[in-house]
């Protein structure tokens, strides 16, 4: 059933207008500021109203996150008298090389000095996307939280006029239920789409308009982090570590990373770059492996874990952006994908495509457009910050994935980025190409032996469902589960026997599982999708593409605190 037959099947309310953007993370409410400051320098009206699926803003918001300010400096230039909570400056920074027993301190190889986190800031993203919800809503822009934006809606000529909302009630059998609510059209002269990564509604836009034609496809990795409370004597504000190595192997691209911050805070998470062969990889498991490690174990020892997530993150760059507008709308922040991977950063680039957005569209408000192409933002775009960064570090990937963590990863990436940014974006490779989807690069289980995780001690290790537990996810029962099979034989007619169904090792919440009954015959495929904390690792990585996440009620999914 297409979003257009859907949304004519049902009457709804319909609230109009100039600008309607989904997603409050950093590019959608960026985009929402900016259009209102606009609207107040020059005297106009545009009016802007900005959906979040999260039960509030922030509440689905995961990063790191060491912040850049660039674009926060210029959408609000007296941010810190203004009370940003960007309270921790980077003190100290260091990048090491992690073997099974010790460690190689590498922060002394050569790389540009945009790699160095002087300047930036520890931060939690989702309190930054709290902080910018205030600042919108004072200028105006209204802003729904717990409302998921679940379908499109076309115009007569084929253009996106805005988004369907707020559906809430549909019972497992996919009936109305007696809470029924049909939601919303909320309709704009433009619709931004700024749901993170692997949105929903960016891959349907991204597939109807061909978006995706002539580019790389996108790169993902999975990011899995926990917020520690530590003792005095193991924190240190303003510490910044990376780690890349044990206990991935070097043929497996991730890598750690670790911040100090606010009232003993130790952000600490684990990425591993979904581009990996071995179907027995459970990136959960790696992460729980990587803490016990004598060089990081002592800083989380005696402390306490207060918070648990886990997100995608496209990884990319410059080759893999797709075209950043429709017919009556733009792509901006993390679904068009602009995060700098060997920074681990992608706030900052998401900030600003929302305001490169906002200008455009407020220029064709002006000019009496509407639902018409902002080819503008594209050239903006081009001639932007933003590109300039990610053509330097564009060949970072490929060459991490075509020659390993050591050759490619520290190597030769450090050489060609500090070459390339010296002489101004001309590298030496020219720039290549990722190839394949990450999907596709899974190896058969037959090829690789399963990996045997040590069991949690529960003190620096954990079990999934204790985390999950950490999140505070809640999805209600009695809807349908959003997590949905293309083909219901697939995970055990083929994922199992050719690739020992890696749904159950890939997804860090314990959603899928393969069950048996007492003879230990009888194999069957269980969704769990109450645990879903909306990382969107099965959509991508699934090898027979079977997984589609679609958007549940809105409100439902992790409440993440301070993350």
């Amino acid at each position: 059933m297409s979003e257009a037959s859907d949304t004519q099947a049902v009457e709804r309310e319909a609230m109009e207008y100039d600008v309607v953007i989904v997603g409050g993370g950093p590019a959608g409410l960026s985009a929402a500021i900016r259009l209102k400051k606009l609207a107040a320098e020059q005297g106009a009206e545009v009016s802007v109203a900005l959906v979040e699926k999260g039960s509030e803003i922030g509440a689905h918001i995961l990063s790191g996150a060491v912040i850049d300010p660039k674009a926060l400096n210029e959408l609000f230039p007296d941010w810190k008298a203004m009370g940003a909570p960007l309270e921790t400056p980077v003190k100290r920074d260091k990048f090491v090389y992690l073997g099974p027993q010790g460690e190689l301190d590498i922060t002394w190889l050569p790389m540009p000095k945009f790699m160095l986190n002087h300047g930036n800031y520890i931060a939690s993203l989702g309190n930054l996307c709290r902080w910018l919800a205030q600042q919108a809503e004072a200028l105006g822009v209204e802003i729904y939280p717990g409302m998921a934006a679940s379908e499109l809606v076309f115009a007569e000529d084929g253009s996106v006029k805005g988004v369907v909302a707020g559906v809430f009630g549909i019972g497992k059998d996919g009936e109305p239920t007696g809470d029924y609510q049909p939601g919303v059209e909320l309709l704009g002269k433009y619709t931004f789409i700024a749901e993170g990564v692997r949105g929903s509604l960016a891959k349907q836009l991204q597939a109807k308009f061909g978006l995706n034609e002539d580019r790389e496809p996108q790169k993902f990795g999975i990011g899995i982090k926990e917020l520690w409370q530590v003792p005095d004597e193991n924190f240190e504000p303003g510490y910044v570590q990376h780690t890349l190595g044990w206990p991935l192997d070097d043929k497996t691209g991730g890598g750690s990373f670790m911040y100090h911050f606010g009232d003993n805070y130790v952000a600490i998470g684990f990425v591993v770059h979904l581009n990996y062969k071995n179907p027995w990889i459970s990136p959960f498991d790696e992460f729980q492996r990587f803490k016990q490690h004598a060089s990081i174990r002592p800083y989380l020892e005696g402390g306490k874990r207060i918070a648990y997530g886990a997100r995608a993150i496209t990884e990319g760059g410059l080759q893999s952006v797709p075209k950043l507008y429709f017919p009556g709308g733009a792509l901006i922040g993390c679904s068009a994908g602009f995060v700098n991977v060997p920074r681990i950063k992608g706030s900052h680039n998401a900030m600003k495509t929302g305001m490169m957005a906002a200008e455009t569209a407020f220029a064709a408000i002006q000019a009496g457009r509407a639902g018409d192409e902002l080819v503008e933002y594209e050239a903006a775009y081009q001639a932007s910050w933003v590109r300039k960064e990610l053509h330097v570090v564009r060949n970072a990937k490929p060459l991490l994935a075509r020659y390993g963590t050591v050759l490619g990863g520290m190597v030769l990436g450090g050489i060609d980025m500090t070459i390339t940014n010296l002489l101004k974006g001309f590298s030496l490779f020219g720039t290549l190409k990722h190839g394949k989807n990450d999907a596709e690069s899974t190896g058969l289980a037959k090829d690789y032996k399963p990996i045997v995780y040590p069991k949690p001690d529960n003190e620096i290790s954990f079990d999934k469902l204790s985390s999950v537990f950490l999140s505070a996810t809640n999805h209600d029962e009695n809807q349908p589960a959003h997590l949905r099979l293309r083909d219901a034989t697939v995970p055990i007619n083929v994922n199992l026997p050719r690739f020992g169904e890696p749904a159950r090792l890939y997804c860090p919440a314990g959603v899928y599982e393969v069950l048996y009954d007492e003879a230990g015959a009888n194999p069957r495929f269980q969704i769990n999708f109450q645990n879903c904390v909306h990382c969107k690792t099965c959509d991508i990585k699934d090898p027979s593409q079977n997984v589609v996440w679609t958007t549940p009620q809105g409100g439902d999914g992790p409440n993440y605190p301070n993350m």
